[in-house]
């Protein structure tokens, strides 16, 4: 037990501050690039101590001077306790010297380490790959067909579809990355990848008959694909020959017609003269343009004012309209509320007699105070 405690600390201790490990790696233009990157490169530990499944371990690539990876290159990985992966297919304009700088991040202690990729850019020796053919399997995921073992045996696998001649991985992308879906949590489905492959031999006539329009027929009706030949991907690669692309760079384009620039004067074509415009008399149209809208609104003030003004009943034609009844409750709401207004602005004016303590409403008489007034009946005729 304490050998084991001792190497796991030597183990959490792996990432601490250590030198910038600097690694040289050549990629090839229009081929594709893999490396791996595994808890042994970062975790430096003793030769007695073994790396253990269980450390969890995520990194963080980016360009050098730069907050995210080129364009060209991607980084995946499954999770912190698997190996990470940046691959990628360099263009010719990535041709040159790059660094990208990779940060390994310990789960467990919280150390860190970092490594920088010398990435050397060149063109590759050999004959180029005109004929290319991409396809697209299902039964993978993108980190599973990043290492070389998978990678071979899909190459000797797909060399029984083709003429003979050597086959090189071009392109590895993943099918998320083209607008796939993220399939079901369910054993068995994959996210599915692209996978290009390139060769100086011509297609053979069973990869021309999978991408035949009559192929493209059939898989838009839901039928099989014509295949002519033997599966050779199968059963280790599940191929969706409905998505199979070939490309042929033999035949050189077109090149496009690039137009003479010339010097910018028309030449004079007299059947294109330009006519005389005759003259023309704008007061008219100011005029009408300034003087209606004008008109309408004064028009519409002066119906506004005569609605407002000239339409109006009058206190007399009002009052006549209502009833007395009506006119009296009103009236004598109005004298009740000026009296009260009245009262207010004066104090000096007497309490009414039905806020006195012991006031009886009925005689108007008023009880001493020392009388117990549970005593007192209610109705005084009744006493």
């Amino acid at each position: 037990a304490p050998c084991q405690v001792q190497g796991h600390k030597g183990l959490l201790a792996g990432l601490g501050d250590t030198e910038t490990q600097q690694t040289t790696l050549h990629p090839l233009v229009g081929r594709v690039f893999v490396h791996t990157l595994d808890h042994e490169t970062f975790l430096h530990l003793p030769e007695h101590v073994a790396v253990p499944p269980t450390v969890p371990v995520t990194y963080h690539a980016h360009l050098q001077g730069h907050p995210d990876l080129p364009r060209w290159l991607r980084y995946t990985q499954r999770s912190p306790h698997h190996p990470g992966f940046l691959y990628g297919t360099p263009t010719p304009e990535d041709r040159g010297q790059q660094v990208i700088e990779v940060i390994a991040y310990n789960r467990d202690s919280f150390d860190t380490t970092r490594q920088k990729l010398l990435l050397l850019i060149e063109d590759p020796e050999g004959p180029p790959l005109p004929y290319q053919a991409e396809f697209l399997v299902r039964s993978h995921d993108v980190e599973e067909v990043l290492p070389s073992s998978p990678a071979s045996r899909f190459l000797t696998a797909s060399a029984g579809l083709w003429e003979p001649g050597e086959l090189q991985l071009l392109n590895i992308t993943s099918a998320l990355d083209r607008g796939g879906r993220v399939p079901l949590p369910i054993e068995g489905r994959k996210e599915g990848v692209y996978i290009k492959v390139g060769s100086a031999s011509p297609f053979s006539s069973c990869l021309k008959m999978v991408a035949s329009p009559d192929s493209h027929a059939r898989c838009a009706q839901g039928q099989p694909p014509l295949l002519s030949c033997y599966d050779t991907l199968a059963p280790h690669f599940r191929v969706d020959w409905c998505n199979v692309s070939l490309v042929d760079k033999s035949v050189p384009e077109p090149a496009d017609q690039v137009p003479t620039p010339g010097d910018g004067i028309l030449e004079h074509d007299p059947s294109c003269s330009p006519t005389k415009a005759t003259a023309r008399d704008f007061l008219t149209d100011a005029l009408v343009t300034l003087l209606v809208p004008l008109l309408v609104a004064l028009l519409l003030t002066l119906l506004l004012a005569y609605v407002m003004c000239c339409r109006r009943e009058g206190r007399l034609k009002r009052d006549l309209a209502t009833s007395d009844i009506q006119m009296v409750h009103h009236c004598t709401i109005r004298g009740n509320t000026e009296e009260l207004r009245q009262m207010a602005a004066s104090r000096e004016v007497p309490r009414p007699l039905s806020t006195l303590p012991m006031f009886n409403v009925r005689t108007g008489e008023r009880l001493p105070p020392q009388v117990d007034s549970a005593q007192v009946p209610l109705i005084l005729d009744q006493h």
